[in-house]
């Protein structure tokens, strides 16, 4: 029973592995909406984990090591198969891979650095420095969900977030975020009272409203609040000297 009881956070890590790769099939078949349950599968799986751990008292160097494996998959190789299946949308070629939507990979690649420095970081025990994958994952599942609404035409998103060159942007940008030297707040309650939490009550309750207002709309403008409240406080810190 211990044996089983201590293998419970690395099980939600296999189960955060075993979904990202689900959700890559769905997304080079092309079934995005499969592929978003999926990923909120690993979202889920990875948010529990870590958790589980601290609550049974039972973290381990393997476990983080597995974690880092696992999030590579589902964090790291899954958004740039969403960027490169969007890009290749614009540049049809029966070539494989395609040239034109390889460059979205880059976001795989700085993912990759981004966890390997975060495991070496250990000024990231309460917060992250630059943006963690799972958020580069949502905002790029945002987009995915974006690209078969049937409500893009009536919120008249898709002809600028989903055009060629606003993708390439994307890459580069979250490319950037992943390794910047720019504090963001995790969403690690401390209790319930305001004092302390005051980033992290603001943001979800701008998240929720977000989500009452666009639905499965609101995936990347939810990241890019979180982006531009974190830049704010960051700018506000050094401002006043506080960094």
């Amino acid at each position: 029973m211990t044996f089983m009881v201590r293998h419970i956070p690395n099980l939600l890590t296999l189960i955060n592995v075993f979904c990202g790769c689900c959700a890559l099939v769905c997304i080079l078949k092309m079934q995005f909406q499969s592929a978003a349950w999926f990923i909120l599968g690993s979202n889920i799986a990875d948010f529990f984990d870590g958790a589980a751990a601290r609550w049974l008292r039972m973290p381990s160097e393997m476990g983080k090591e597995l974690d880092s494996l696992a999030d590579m998959v589902s964090f790291g190789v899954v958004p740039g198969a969403i960027l490169y299946q969007l890009l290749a949308q614009h540049f049809p070629s029966d070539s494989v891979p395609n040239g034109a939507a390889m460059p979205a990979f880059i976001v795989t690649c700085f993912s990759c650095y981004r966890l390997a420095k975060f495991n070496l970081d250990t000024r990231q025990t309460e917060g992250f420095i630059g943006m963690a994958t799972p958020s580069s994952t949502i905002f790029c599942t945002g987009l995915m969900l974006l690209s078969i609404s049937d409500k893009t035409n009536h919120w008249g998103w898709s002809a600028f977030l989903l055009q060629a060159g606003t993708l390439y942007g994307f890459v580069i940008l979250l490319s950037y975020l992943l390794i910047a030297e720019i504090p963001m707040f995790s969403l690690k309650i401390k209790g319930i009272g305001w004092q302390g939490n005051e980033m992290r009550w603001t943001f979800l309750g701008l998240a929720l409203g977000l989500l009452l207002i666009l639905q499965e709309l609101a995936f990347a403008p939810i990241i890019i609040t979180y982006v531009l409240l974190n830049i704010g406080q960051w700018l506000w810190r050094l401002k006043n000297g506080l960094n």
